[in-house]
């Protein structure tokens, strides 16, 4: 039995993800900012947690040392925290840059650090979140594909750094998913089979397909794995469709 705390948990892939680590029994802390839905499904899995803020580092590092002292380990986090902004860099605002940075890459260095903090003396697994726009070169993703590149420079830096404590970290990089943060793009029919178009595999992915490659991440059964970004893209990023 493992002991996680998953940041973002009552998102689209964070309740996928909860529900399946529940499901083999691990013990979890979930954490996300709105307190009703967080609520509901910790309830319904029987498991802890706590509202926080993300863009607040203390928050996040109460959020970690109150696992340790709930469980008396911690085993691995993940952090599900991000947003999508679809716009050529010619018409992003500075609030909106900024936003995307702080939303996608400093909500994961607060978890990062946090993380790798509480697991130097036992070894654990670091699981943040990137997107296939990182290094596919997608249209209108500039703001988004810089905070994702800088997500995935830092995990590699950190896979490094940690590597001889036994802490490994890893990044998941998504194409498009049906989560209600992309609900703008799935709920337009045209906007969907465009979408649809760009994934070779010809749709777009579901949150139990993101769910369980961090799953898999995080499974100390992969201790052989760290500095990674595993695409889960429908081919998004390396395959071009027909």
């Amino acid at each position: 039995m493992a002991t996680y705390l998953i940041v973002g948990a009552s998102g689209g892939i964070g309740e996928a993800l909860s529900r399946r680590l529940a499901a083999k029994g691990d013990e979890l802390m979930l954490a996300a900012r709105g307190a009703e839905r967080l609520s509901t499904l910790a309830n319904e899995l029987g498991a802890e947690h706590r509202t926080l803020d993300a863009l607040d580092a203390a928050s996040v590092d109460s959020a970690v040392e109150q696992t340790v002292e709930r469980f008396g380990k911690l085993d691995g986090v993940v952090n599900l925290v991000g947003s999508i902004l679809l716009k050529p860099v010619h018409t992003t605002s500075d609030v909106e840059f900024a936003e995307t940075i702080d939303l996608n890459l400093k909500t994961a260095f607060h978890l990062l650090r946090a993380g790798v903090k509480a697991m130097r003396k036992g070894g654990g697994s670091v699981v943040l979140m990137s997107s296939a726009a990182a290094s596919a070169g997608l249209v209108n993703h500039e703001a988004i594909a810089a905070a994702k590149a800088g997500v995935e420079g830092m995990a590699r830096s950190a896979a490094a750094s940690y590597a001889r404590f036994g802490v490994r970290v890893n990044v998941v990089a998504p194409g498009l998913v049906d989560t209600p943060l992309a609900e703008r793009i799935t709920s337009n029919p045209a906007a969907l089979e465009a979408s649809k178009a760009m994934h070779p595999l010809g749709r777009v992915g579901n949150p139990e397909d993101v769910a369980s490659a961090i799953a898999w991440a995080l499974d100390p059964e992969q201790s052989w794995v760290t500095g990674q970004t595993i695409g889960v893209d429908g081919g998004l990023a390396r395959v071009r469709p027909r």
